[in-house]
């Protein structure tokens, strides 16, 4: 028998059409929740929201299609929910990406930095007065134990001057905890909690499938075990009042010592919105 606990709540979950995130819209479309899936490929997106209908029994499962790493495709994901549903109770931040070698987003912006990061951080903003309007809510980042081998370099915050995969997907991530952090307080009082995880290591389509990827199947964890934080964080009355935590095997746990810099997580705030308005305004431009 399905569950009703999300019965009436509506959840949006970016990167949802696999991996982790196609098991937590799974779980949450199974829990009775209204599931607005997000995919970037409109075909593998219709073909898990085809599956997840079926294996939950659940028809409220909607798909919007959109590109995280772009700043106009984010913009109109964000207005596209905007004009179709009056409320939103979970915001989860799940579609991410570490790229070999250093490539630049549609806007001109480092792909590992626009699409765990500057996407979610863009969405997450515009979304801020519905997820308020239907309080209580909570927004979910889905971060990396990555985070704790990055940095934020101000002076190369595109890594320009050198490019290591993981370390420059690590820099994303902790970006993504400081404006969690720093999310959180400008939250305060309004009923919408904001809080990161690490996943663990899931052993997905994220590693590709060559050697790493079978190997990493064989140690990592499945998807389904991944996804457990994400769905807690989004559903247990446990959490309801957290926020500004990051949890890893659904217990809040310490983040890096850098993650914790106030100063970087305000400047850092300050430096994206200048890159979204500068880079939105010469796109305009074009």
């Amino acid at each position: 028998m399905a569950s009703t606990e999300m019965q009436g709540k509506v959840c949006l979950i970016t990167g949802a059409n696999n991996g982790i995130g196609k098991v937590t819209a799974l779980e949450l479309a199974r829990r009775g929740a209204h599931v607005i899936m997000v995919s970037r490929n409109r075909a593998k997106g219709e073909e898990a929201q085809a599956e997840i209908k079926r294996e939950s029994g659940n028809e409220q499962v909607d798909l919007l299609n959109a590109d995280m790493s772009s700043l106009a495709s984010v913009r109109q994901l964000a207005q596209e929910v905007k004009d179709r549903y009056p409320q939103l109770h979970v915001l989860i931040n799940n579609a991410g990406a570490m790229y070999n070698k250093r490539q630049e987003s549609v806007d001109g912006i480092e792909s590992a930095f626009a699409t765990n990061y500057v996407g979610p951080f863009l969405l997450t903003n515009l979304l801020l007065d519905l997820l308020k309007a239907s309080a209580p809510s909570r927004i979910v980042n889905v971060s990396s134990t990555a985070h704790k081998m990055g940095k934020i370099d101000f002076d190369d915050l595109q890594s320009e001057k050198g490019y290591r995969p993981m370390a420059v997907y690590g820099s994303a991530k902790l970006a993504l905890i400081l404006f969690t952090y720093q999310l959180a307080h400008r939250l305060e009082g309004t009923g919408v909690t904001v809080n990161a995880l690490h996943p663990g290591v899931v052993g997905t389509s994220f590693f590709g499938n060559g050697l790493l990827g079978k190997l990493g199947k064989l140690v990592m964890l499945s998807p389904e075990k991944g996804a457990q934080t994400t769905i807690y964080l989004a559903t247990s009355p446990d959490v309801a009042n957290v926020s500004g935590k990051y949890f890893d095997k659904s217990k809040a746990v310490p983040s890096s010592k850098a993650s914790y810099d106030e100063q970087a997580g305000q400047r850092l705030w300050q430096i994206t919105e200048q890159l979204i308005e500068q880079k939105s305004v010469q796109a305009a431009g074009a």
